[in-house]
Order: C-alpha cells, then sequence, then structure tokens
C-alpha cells in the first residue's frame, strides 16, 4: 500500500493555491503596477528558499456529498526563507483574494508568523497589502454577529520589537490593522506611486470628517516622505527589497547574538585630505555632512534611514573596517541641525534600536541645541527633547562622540553621556558652550550695553575678547576636552575604537532593560 494518491491530491490543492485570487484578479492586480505575493517573495529571498507553511488552508465549501466544490486560498502567506544566506520568516498580504482583508484570511496563519519568528528567534518580514487582518462591514453580514475587537497577533508584534528585527514594507493601499502592521517594526518602507498608507481609507474620511480625498492625497508618499510614520521611499519594489536586505545585513538575527563582520576591502589607515577643510571656518556657513560620513566610514556601507523626517539629524548605519555601527549627525542645512520634536523622536528611536540589537554608536555632533521660540514651546520641544537624551544615557552600547562644530545648552550636553567615561574627540572647529558667544553677550551684558554710550563698539570689543576665550585650545588646556585631532584622523581613530567596541559587546548580549516600542 502507498499513499501516493494523498501525495498528489495534496499537490493539486497546492496549484490551486498558487493560483492566488483567479486569473482575472491577478491580471488587475499586474495591471496596477504591482507584482504578486509569490514574485515578491521570490524577488526578495535568496533562490528557491522559501518554504511555505500553510499552503492550502483556504476557504473551502462542499458539496451534499462531501466532495470539495469551491476553494479560495487565505490571503496571507508565511514561511521562512534565506536572506543572505540568512534564515527569516516571511508573513505576506496577498491582495488578490478579498483585497488582504478579513474576509479571505486565516487569522492563524498570521499568528503563526509572529510566534514562529518569536520562537526560532528569526527576523520577520512583513510584506503588506491590504487591511493586513481588519475586517469590512460585510464580514459583519457574514457573521451575524459584531464583535469586540482584538489585534491578532499584537502580544508577539510587542514581544518581536524586543527580539528579533522586525521589518514591515508598504506594499499598496494599506489601512488600519494593516498600516500598524507596517509601522510596528524596526524599519520601513513604501512605494512610491503603488503604496497608500493611512488609518481608513478615503471613504471612511470622507464621511467621518468631511475631507474628500483620493488615496494618494490621504497617504501616498507626498504624505508620509516626512510623516515619521515610514522610514524609507523607494521607486519600485525591487528596490524597497534591496531596502530590506541592506537594512537586515547591519543586524544580528535576535537579540541573542552580535551584529555580523564582515571583511572590509577599504584601508583603516585611509585619511581623506577632505576632511581638513570641510568645515567652514565662517561659522555662519552650513556645510554638507553626507559627503564627511563617506570620508569616514567603509566606502558605500552607508544606509541611512527616514532622511526627510526630522531633517535637521541623520541617521543610519554604516560599517569601520567591516563591523557594523549605528550614526547619528546633524545636518546644518536642516533648521541648522537644532532638535525639534520630529528630530528628538528620531534620536530615540534610533538609539533605542541600537542599544536592541548591540549596534555601537558614532555620534557625530555639530548641535546648536533645542530649537527656540513660540512654536517649539507650543510642540512640548523641552520634554521630546528629554526622551532624546534619556535615551542616550539609558544606552549601554559603547558610544564615541565626534564633534565638528558646535555643542551648546541641554541638546548639546545630551549627544553623549556626560558622567560616563567621556569617549569622545574634537576637530579644531569645535565651538561650545552653554549659550553661543553672539547671543550669550547680548543676554550677558544686556545692563552695560544699555548703559553704553556706544553699545555697538562695547559689543564688537565684547565679541573680540570672547573669541580668543572661545577658542577650542583653551578648553583643551583645561582638560574640559579630552582631544582635539586633524580631521583627517577621524577614521583611523574609530576603526580602532569599533575593534575596542566590539570586544566589549558580549557582555551586552541578551534583550535590553527597555523593549523598544515603534
Amino acid at each position: 500500500m502507498s499513499w501516493q494518491a494523498e501525495i498528489e491530491e495534496l499537490r493539486k490543492r497546492e496549484k490551486e493555491a498558487y493560483k492566488m485570487g483567479g486569473t482575472e484578479n491577478v491580471e488587475k492586480h499586474l495591471s496596477r503596477g504591482k507584482l504578486t505575493v509569490r514574485e515578491r517573495i521570490n524577488r526578495l529571498l535568496d533562490n528557491h528558499s522559501f518554504h511555505e507553511s500553510g499552503a492550502i488552508a483556504g476557504k473551502v465549501t462542499y458539496d451534499e456529498n462531501g466532495e470539495r466544490k469551491d476553494f479560495s486560498p487565505a490571503n496571507f502567506l508565511l514561511g521562512t526563507g534565506r536572506i543572505n544566506g540568512r534564515k527569516v520568516v516571511i508573513g505576506a498580504d496577498d491582495f488578490t483574494v478579498r483585497g488582504g482583508a478579513a474576509d479571505g484570511a486565516i487569522k492563524e496563519k498570521q499568528l503563526y508568523s509572529e510566534k514562529m519568528a518569536h520562537e526560532l528567534q528569526l527576523p520577520i518580514i512583513r510584506l503588506v497589502d491590504g487591511t493586513g487582518g481588519g475586517g469590512s462591514v460585510k464580514f459583519l453580514d457574514i457573521q451575524g454577529h459584531t464583535y469586540v475587537p482584538v489585534n491578532p497577533a499584537w502580544d508577539y508584534v510587542v514581544k518581536n520589537m524586543g527580539v528579533v528585527p522586525v521589518v514591515g514594507a508598504c506594499l499598496g493601499s494599506v489601512a488600519g490593522l494593516g498600516a500598524a502592521r507596517v509601522t510596528a517594526s524596526h524599519f520601513s518602507v513604501m512605494v512610491e506611486k503603488t503604496s497608500q498608507l493611512f488609518v481608513a481609507g478615503p471613504q471612511i474620511v470622507n464621511f467621518g470628517v468631511g475631507q474628500n480625498l483620493t488615496k494618494e492625497e490621504l497617504g501616498g508618499v507626498q504624505v508620509h516622505r516626512s510623516s515619521g510614520a515610514i522610514d524609507n521611499i523607494v521607486k519600485s519594489e525591487d528596490e524597497a527589497f534591496e531596502h530590506i536586505r541592506k537594512f537586515l545585513s547591519y543586524l544580528p538575527s535576535n537579540v541573542y547574538q552580535l551584529p555580523p563582520v564582515i571583511e572590509s576591502k577599504d584601508r583603516i589607515d585611509r585619511k581623506d585630505e577632505g576632511l581638513i577643510s570641510a568645515i567652514p571656518k565662517n561659522r555662519r556657513r552650513p556645510y554638507k555632512i553626507r559627503p564627511i560620513l563617506e570620508k569616514i566610514f567603509d566606502i558605500g556601507s552607508i544606509f541611512e534611514m527616514g532622511r526627510y523626517y526630522g531633517g535637521g539629524t541623520v541617521t543610519g548605519f554604516a560599517r569601520l573596517n567591516g563591523h557594523a555601527v549605528g550614526f547619528l549627525a546633524n545636518d546644518p542645512f536642516v533648521g541648522g541641525g537644532g532638535l525639534t520634536v520630529d528630530s528628538c523622536e528620531k534620536i530615540e528611536r534610533f538609539v533605542d534600536l541600537c542599544e536592541t540589537f548591540h549596534l555601537p554608536i558614532v555620534n557625530l555632533v555639530d548641535q546648536p541645541g533645542l530649537v527656540v521660540g513660540l512654536e517649539a514651546e507650543k510642540r512640548g520641544t523641552i520634554r521630546k527633547g528629554v526622551r532624546a537624551i534619556a535615551s542616550i544615557y539609558q544606552a549601554r552600547v559603547p558610544m564615541i562622540e565626534i564633534i565638528l562644530r558646535r555643542v551648546f545648552g541641554v541638546g548639546g550636553a545630551g549627544m553623549i553621556n556626560g558622567h560616563g567615561l567621556h569617549q569622545r574627540y574634537a576637530w579644531p572647529s569645535g565651538d561650545w558652550g552653554s549659550l553661543p558667544v553672539e547671543g550669550g553677550i547680548q543676554v550677558a551684558y544686556r545692563r552695560e550695553l544699555e548703559a553704553s554710550d556706544n553699545p555697538q563698539e562695547l559689543l564688537a570689543n565684547l565679541a573680540a575678547r570672547m573669541e580668543s576665550v572661545r577658542s577650542p585650545l583653551r578648553t583643551a588646556e583645561a582638560f574640559g576636552i579630552e582631544e582635539i585631532i586633524d580631521p583627517r584622523d577621524t577614521r583611523p581613530l574609530l576603526c580602532e575604537w569599533v575593534d575596542d567596541a566590539y570586544t566589549l559587546l558580549p557582555q551586552h548580549i541578551g534583550p535590553s532593560t527597555h523593549t523598544m516600542r515603534p
């Protein structure tokens, strides 16, 4: 006797599942410039590495003889595969079956994917295209009753944030629970023209608040490029997959491992001559920070996250002699690089990400401090700033500060734990204090200036006197800064530091003392 007949029936049902929502729905889906769910999985993962679980699960009806009559596959696929040889969990929506909504879902599959990632301690990638498990009103008509909503698998969604890397990809019109699944991640990405993300779609928004908007107007990339809900915006699904692969390449598979180290072809003693003149001597002139990053880190290793949200702060991953690190830097071209509510939230989230997965942090500081003014006060900037500073103080991973230019006020002081061992270097362009000298003179010498017969002359004399005092060499003489370096020496010194940092990292293995939140 043989089970061959049952195996043949299994293969037959798998072929039915592989048809997804049927020829008509698949063609309609493709006509919108989108890949099918199975094409997405195959393009993201290493060749032939996908192992699917629950392929034949779906909605089935039987005739009076107990024979299968109709079959519609579940609109959620799950399984494991490999990215650059490392095993990951995939959970992906199939929009061709009921638009990815609960009406065509088997919620246990989504729960299983989150549980699989948690129990096997593997990164999880959610390819979201639809409501991602939320139900429509039609679902109530089918069930015959309403229900108190519960976010499926959300206990594991929250726990996974503190244990394994989580990626959310918005690959279509994603609403409600689907939008939440995208953003409950360490890294999220969406695609121009074909992706939209919103709490509720246009019809509900029109009914609820009277705003008549298209999907693109309500939740397209022009909305989320700088909203903070999504990290990166790309032009195609293939580019989204490349961002996902790159993001994961810097992280360990879970918090019980160290970040991967790769062989670097870049010289650790490389000294770029452009660094000696990278910072203008005129303090009022901004400069471009990204070329400086390229001159310091391993060539081609920079991966920036959230460029257009909190743009005065630049965050991302890079490598030093093949070792993965996180970096923070200020962009003087955006609000002078000052700390806004958005940039403070960006710092807090990114530092927590590095702390969760044991990435040492390089902090390149040109920080004028927390932004000031009525609007800043209305937004509670000081509280957000304190939260960002608290994340830096709570981080246990090795952190080094390279002072490029300004360090002023509470914001500047909070860019490194000032009560621990100061691992920092300053460039000769360093300029620091409680307040910038230019504005501080007006405050400190207000009475003298008001009483002077020639306040402009007095102001000029005071400024000239302060100019010599503000020299970073004066601070170094008092050991207020440990070392001033030639900017061209930055990369060799950082490569030496990262070796020491990775020697210390094993003591940080395991969950963070505070689980990361989205």
